[in-house]
């Protein structure tokens, strides 16, 4: 199980960095060439996200190293970081793509003239991306819900959001070449608000997962019915959770019979742990403490 999450978050990040790659030098070209404003502002976009996927393949590695003494629940909260990481390089690219815009907008509604539309070809690129992006976002959602990959899931999100960057570019690319030659950049600026929604989203969740967030109320249901029914426990007094990347802990408090022995409470703890085990996906270690249950 592991090692298939392990190929499928790095199979995620290498299409991710080779289609990125691409994508960047052809639409920063092509944007240049075909006078296209909204085309370079979504190849920045693309730039950055080759340097998001290489630090996401960076991190991830880091992530799969086993616990040690320092780390002795392992190295995966380095996926919520990594996360983290793509969210700010998104926000940060979001705030320079919308400045640049909206000087070029300025410009072209302070200056007289007759001005050129984009390139035909400007806006088969846009297209296109639209098209590869719809694609690579499907691939990446899957394996990263399928994973439970932070780090692969912000990648999924914004390559999702890749998809209405360059719908923005490809409508004002097309409007720009009608005579609207300011709306071409403005898609660049829509482009950026679109981008800094994104990287929000990425932050939040991310910081989530490193404060030790975890599903409340469905958790400790969950918890509670699979404890409560072994037959030894009497109460469920308190559960705690924290995170570890995707994976976590928790720690059960019971209440048992108070004439029971050490060895028949330890008994119930070992049984009490090895069903939340075996129920509950994706947790690492259970800590149970028991003590005589109070009376009610």
């Amino acid at each position: 199980m592991s090692q298939q999450r392990e190929r499928a978050g790095i199979f995620a990040v290498n299409l991710g960095l080779v289609t990125n790659i691409i994508l960047a030098m052809l639409k920063i070209t092509v944007g240049i060439v075909g006078r296209s404003s909204a085309l370079v502002a979504d190849g920045i976009n693309s730039t950055s996200d080759v340097a998001y996927c290489i630090i996401v393949s960076i991190f991830m590695r880091l992530a799969a190293h086993p616990a040690d003494e320092e780390h002795p629940y392992g190295h995966r909260q380095m996926e919520s970081i990594a996360a983290m990481v793509v969210g700010a390089f998104v926000l940060t690219t979001a705030i320079a793509i919308f400045w640049d815009a909206a000087n070029t907008v300025y410009t072209l509604w302070t200056t007289p003239g007759n001005r050129e539309g984009a390139s035909i070809w400007a806006l088969v690129v846009a297209l296109g991306t639209v098209a590869i992006k719809i694609i690579l976002t499907r691939v990446t959602l899957q394996l990263g819900q399928k994973s439970h990959n932070p780090a692969v899931l912000a990648l999924a999100y914004d390559h999702r959001n890749d998809i209405f960057a360059a719908s923005a570019a490809s409508l004002g690319i097309f409007l720009g070449r009608l005579g609207y030659d300011w709306v071409d950049p403005l898609a660049g600026a829509v482009v950026a608000v679109v981008i800094l929604r994104t990287g929000i989203e990425i932050v939040r969740e991310s910081s989530e997962d490193l404060m030790d967030t975890v599903p409340g109320e469905v958790l400790k249901r969950e918890v509670t019915d699979i404890v409560g029914s072994v037959a030894e426990v009497m109460q469920v007094e308190e559960i705690l959770a924290h995170r570890f990347g995707p994976y976590f802990v928790i720690n059960v408090t019971i209440g048992i019979d108070g004439a029971l022995t050490v060895t028949e409470g330890d008994r119930i703890a070992t049984r009490v742990e090895g069903r939340l085990c075996e129920q509950i996906e994706l947790l690492q270690r259970v800590h149970v403490h028991y003590h005589p249950a109070h009376a009610s």
